[in-house]
């Protein structure tokens, strides 16, 4: 899909990944429309790339259904959706507290808004954006949108204290294939992309020392990965009409050691 004056969405657009991947689509000629909480950075990052903010909460469906009426009202229907928006969780399944030795559960809630945040939400932007997609016309090739998701490579080898955050990126990984057989003969393709250690404002916020160590375990190049090598992986995703139902691993052929 020729991106130049399509409508796009991304969630999670108003920092790291999302903002990235906004600003790469505004620069090849998208509109876009950011999804976000943060107020403050999403209405900064619209107003630099010529596009709007919408405040939205993935797992409220009354925001979501707010926020695409915004974006479609200003753009007109979105052809692009690219799901950025999520949480890291780190909590072992079971352990010890550290002053009484006593045992300690996971707690419930914070594996509940883990996957409610990263999995639900995700697939509720999706199937409120496709439905969308079907009142479009194909455009040429039968084409009617693109959707793009972003799980983690903790999807495939989460580490410890991971098992919330690596169940919510496994569903996502886990749902685009039968998503995108679901709208195959709609014309809209799906795609997931599996980041490694990116250099995203949370990893940005660490020590330089803690951040040449995580660069040092990629096998190379041996340095985090850049926000812009993953929106030009989304770009490559929603440009190529060839790619649907796929898998992308971005992370220097990382694989994640237990801790």
């Amino acid at each position: 899909m020729d991106v130049k004056g399509k409508a796009a969405i991304v969630t999670g657009g108003a920092s790291g990944l999302g903002e990235a991947t906004a600003r790469a689509l505004a620069t090849a000629g998208a509109r876009v429309a950011i999804f976000d909480l943060n107020v403050e950075k999403g209405e900064a990052v619209a107003l630099e790339i010529g596009g709007i903010f919408c405040a939205v909460d993935v797992t409220d469906e009354a925001s979501l259904d707010a926020g695409f009426a915004r974006a479609r009202e200003a753009h007109g229907q979105e052809r692009i959706l690219v799901n950025c928006a999520g949480i890291a969780s780190g909590e072992k399944t079971a352990a010890r507290d550290k002053t009484s030795g006593q045992p300690v559960a996971h707690r419930i809630a914070t594996f509940a808004r883990t996957v409610s945040i990263n999995l639900v939400g995700t697939f509720a932007c999706i199937a409120k954006s496709a439905a969308g997609m079907l009142t479009r016309e194909p455009l040429e090739g039968g084409e009617r949108g693109v959707i793009i998701n972003t799980a983690s490579v903790a999807a495939e080898d989460g580490q410890i204290g991971q098992a919330a955050y690596a169940a919510s990126k496994a569903g996502v990984k886990g749902m685009t294939l039968p998503i995108a057989r679901d709208l195959m003969s709609e014309g809209i393709r799906c795609n997931v992309i599996l980041p490694g250690i990116l250099g995203t404002p949370m990893l940005a916020g660490l020590p330089q020392n803690v951040q040449d160590s995580l660069a040092a375990t990629v096998p190379f190049p041996k340095r985090l990965g850049r926000p812009r090598e993953y929106a030009d992986t989304a770009l490559f995703l929603i440009t190529n009409g060839y790619m649907n139902g796929a898998s992308v691993r971005l992370d220097g052929a990382l694989r994640m050691a237990p801790r």
